[in-house]
């Protein structure tokens, strides 16, 4: 079997290792979809690894539900994605999360979700936590979304304060009642901008654990593809540069670079709170796990 992921920490790494130490905390990404992925993730994953289950259509709630399921029984830690602007009402969110604690997970991701439109009463995370429903319902653990480079559904209308405003808001709340949080963030491609963000965060009094979001190989044409769709900002502009060049489109991009400075982060700048990475397959499986066995050597 080859060397697999995993999300216990690293209490000790011979020099020059941090990058395959810093990877063994990583957590990973899917859709519902791609439970049928299950056996492969038995292979090359952890038990107890954190497994994202993202919700793109708010069709599929029962088959995140039934892949909370199998995850937990696999022996994984589910992350259901939980966004507001996919919740009808306070009915909705109630069926909804006690179905996905039933299932297994007690740590969710709450954010607000990238449709234009809301389907119910709710557009924003704040809203679902301030129900009570989570912590009802046994969760005892909650992500929320980070945006080291803005979010444009946001900024372009009320800036990036409102951000970091929401960020207090979602933490003061989190803390007051007793509720373990973190920050997951969205992908992107450099290091830089995530200590800097990270910094701002800190200045402010937010002081919870990030989770950095990492494009796993994929060629430079699906990386367009996926900053495009998720308005990444500055640090994808080498990936535009490099698809200028058509020979280049592709060619299939490591993420080597910028874990590398995570790892750095994570390890020698610990107030920064740099916690692990959040790792999303879009070239797919098995060049994911075929990089991570090769830095992991």
């Amino acid at each position: 079997m080859n060397a697999p992921l995993s999300s216990a920490a690293v209490a000790d790494f011979p020099s020059g290792q941090t990058m395959p130490a810093f990877l063994r905390k990583a957590s990973i990404e899917i859709t519902p979809k791609q439970i049928e992925k299950l056996a492969l993730l038995k292979e090359r994953l952890q038990p107890g690894c954190k497994v994202f289950i993202a919700l793109i259509d708010p069709a599929d709630v029962a088959a995140q539900i039934e892949a909370t399921r199998q995850l937990r029984a696999a022996g994984f830690s589910p992350v259901p994605h939980v966004p507001a602007r996919f919740v009808r009402d306070e009915a909705d969110l109630r069926a909804r999360i006690a179905s996905l604690a039933q299932a297994g997970a007690d740590t969710m991701l709450v954010l607000g979700g990238g449709a234009p439109q809301p389907i119910g009463i709710y557009h924003a995370a704040i809203q679902l936590l301030e129900t009570g429903v989570f912590q009802a319902n046994g969760v005892r653990h909650i992500g929320i979304a980070g945006h080291p480079e803005g979010n444009p559904d946001i900024t372009k209308i009320h800036g990036d304060e409102i951000l970091l405003k929401a960020l207090q808001d979602k933490q003061a709340y989190l803390k007051a009642n007793r509720i373990e949080g973190f920050i997951a963030t969205q992908f992107l491609f450099e290091a830089a901008p995530v200590a800097e963000w990270a910094r701002t965060l800190r200045q402010a009094g937010i002081d919870l654990p990030v989770h950095v979001g990492v494009p796993g190989p994929a060629t430079i044409k699906t990386l367009v593809k996926y900053a495009a769709m998720c308005g990444v900002g500055n640090s994808a502009r080498f990936i535009r540069k490099q698809a200028m060049n058509l020979t280049k489109l592709l060619t299939v991009n490591t993420p080597d670079d910028f874990v590398a400075g995570l790892a750095d982060l994570h390890f020698h700048t610990p107030e920064l709170g740099i916690a692990a990475p959040h790792l999303y397959p879009f070239g797919g499986f098995d060049k994911l796990f075929d990089w991570t066995r090769s830095v992991q050597r």
